[in-house]
């Protein structure tokens, strides 16, 4: 009995030997890295898929409810591009109520549609197109038509202190760039306030300049938005040492369509054009005569968003897809969208919760088995879909916000994929064209982990080059 025990025993023990032996060698690297410490508070989801069969060939936790970070933006661009297609255009319009009658428009209207790239640039343009018409006068007020916009300034679930910092734009339907101001500061004289300029120059945004120029000592400058009290107002205070280098800083804008209103009359007086009215919001009048118009394609703005994470633009686009469901440009009629594409790629909307576009929102819950879904939904379309999508996301060691990662792996120049980073959050997915030829879909998410996402990312990066490598 005792011999036939120890036989059963070796057969086990020689089954499990073999069963270990037998596992892939690249699940097996996998799990080296899985077993880390910093998965002892950490969690980890992962999903691998082939893009040509659809099989899946990693998962852990793949269906557990994440926090995508700007993984979220994936969504949105694959929805835009694919409901809105690549020949669509943002546009940002000129009209002047009524007709222009001796060389005078009466009411002068700006139209915007969620464009999210427009410049000082485009602004300038539209003044010459007034001058270009013959306009030396403007009869009345100076009106933005936000009237397609909700109320709704920030998204669903955004954290109130991170305030006035650029990546937490105020959303309009009017918006000029980025709904962000930079300030410009450098020493004067010892005992005088820093040196401070606007970009771009305005006479909106007032500056209280508390600061003082002082001859050594450590740096307590300071410069800021009183977002505390909700206004424009620059304050700048503390003491900045002679020896101090020109710098600048950039802070979000609120209510940006009054900031795109009061730049356009700026410009619109120092071309000579006469104008002594207010600026005010107003829907457009029945009676119109169209002065100009800035069109922008819907591909570099999906390509701006993935490759610098660009938070404005998903919300810009998000609201453009809303367009489709309602007049109404809503985040939610935008999310209705977002919704039909993951019906599309095979999944249940009512499984995620979608709060936004950018994935600032600490609402959204996906799983990295949905975003390998769209992603093999996007890949498996006609062209030149999958091309143009795959074009925008950041190549690792290359550009965008993978620019600095895989710089000295194997897997550089081989990794399209969107990043994603907020608070306690570190995110991956995307495309790999490993080391054989083969397309691999893959996300990974890491999160509730505190202090720096640096050693998630290094992780998800070894787990991006065992799949080149191996796969």
């Amino acid at each position: 009995m005792k011999k036939l025990f120890l036989f059963v025993l070796l057969v086990i023990v020689s089954a499990c030997s073999t069963f270990r032996q037998e596992k892939p060698y690249f699940e097996q690297r996998i799990d080296s890295l899985l077993v880390s410490d910093f998965f002892l508070k950490a969690n980890i989801s992962i999903s691998a898929i082939d893009a040509a069969n659809n099989k899946t060939i990693l998962s852990f936790n793949d269906r557990k409810l994440m926090r995508p970070a700007s993984n979220q933006k994936i969504l949105t661009t694959a929805s835009s591009l694919y409901f809105l297609g690549s020949n669509y255009n943002f546009s940002t319009s000129l009209f002047c109520s009524g007709n222009i009658d001796d060389s005078t428009c009466n009411d002068l209207y700006v139209a915007g549609s969620f464009d999210p790239d427009f410049t000082i640039k485009d602004l300038n343009s539209l003044v010459q197109e007034i001058k270009n018409a013959g306009i030396k006068k403007i009869n009345g007020n100076l009106y933005a038509d936000i009237s397609n916009s909700d109320s709704l300034y920030f998204g669903d679930g955004w954290i109130w202190n991170d305030e006035p910092d650029t990546y937490m734009p105020y959303l309009s339907q009017l918006a000029i760039n980025k709904n962000s101001l930079t300030i410009i500061f450098e020493p004067d004289s010892v005992g005088k306030p820093a040196r401070i300029s606007f970009n771009p120059k305005n006479n909106f945004i007032e500056l209280k300049n508390n600061s003082m120029t002082v001859q050594n000592g450590k740096s307590t400058f300071q410069v800021t938005r009183d977002w505390l009290n909700h206004n424009n107002n620059i304050i700048a205070s503390g003491y900045l040492p002679i020896n101090s280098k020109r710098d600048s800083v950039e802070v979000s804008i609120r209510e940006p369509h009054f900031f795109f209103l009061n730049l356009l009359k700026e410009r619109l007086i120092a071309a000579g054009v006469q104008f002594d009215g207010e600026v005010g919001i107003q829907k457009l009048p029945a009676q119109k005569t169209k002065l100009s118009t800035i069109e922008r394609n819907i591909i570099p703005v999906i390509i701006n968003t993935n490759k610098v994470s660009d938070n404005l633009s998903a919300e810009m686009l998000l609201r453009a897809l809303a367009g489709i469901k309602s007049e109404k440009h809503s985040a939610q009629n935008g999310i209705v969208m977002v919704d039909s594409l993951i019906k599309l790629a095979g999944a249940n909307p009512k499984d995620y919760r979608i709060a936004d576009g950018s994935g600032l929102s600490y609402y959204n819950l996906v799983s990295a088995e949905l975003l390998t879904k769209v992603l093999a939904f996007i890949k498996n379309q006609k062209e030149p879909f999958p091309s143009l999508f795959i074009k925008s996301l950041p190549i690792g060691g290359i550009d965008g916000t993978l620019a600095n990662r895989f710089k000295n792996s194997p897997a550089r120049n081989h990794v399209f994929a969107k990043t994603g980073t907020i608070s306690g959050v570190s995110s991956l997915s995307g495309f790999i064209n490993t080391k054989k030829n083969n397309w691999i879909i893959f996300s990974i998410f890491i999160q509730n982990f505190v202090g720096s996402s640096k050693q998630a990312r290094d992780i998800q990066d070894k787990i991006c080059e065992i799949i080149y490598e191996e796969l």
